[in-house]
């Protein structure tokens, strides 16, 4: 669980900064900077299955641009896969709010 949120937080995080160049469009700038969010949300484990739904929605919409259609497909799926999930043991959402288990 751990590795999944890593994954796809390092994927949005250090996507975001390694491409920082001075924008002049402010919709590009909100779109990074969410991204940016996104990703730390992700890594520390806050707000998981919200953070996941929305780097899934936000990947299905940058289909196209400049990496290939399939990172985008893999990373929403990843997101998907992360909001379904739940935090797991290791985040902020487990220590503020208990580890929620359900067994059958």
């Amino acid at each position: 669980m751990l590795l999944l949120r890593l994954s796809a937080g390092l994927y949005l995080a250090i996507g975001e900064l390694s491409s920082l160049s001075p924008l002049l469009e402010s919709t590009a700038l909100a779109l990074r900077l969410a991204r940016l969010s996104l990703g730390i949300l992700l890594i520390v484990g806050l707000w998981t299955p919200v953070a996941g739904v929305t780097q899934a929605i936000m990947e299905i919409g940058m289909g196209g641009g400049e990496r290939s259609n399939a990172l985008h497909i893999i990373a929403a799926s990843i997101g998907l896969s992360l909001s379904m999930l739940g935090p797991g043991a290791w985040s902020v959402d487990a220590r503020l709010f208990g580890r929620k288990r359900i067994d059958v």
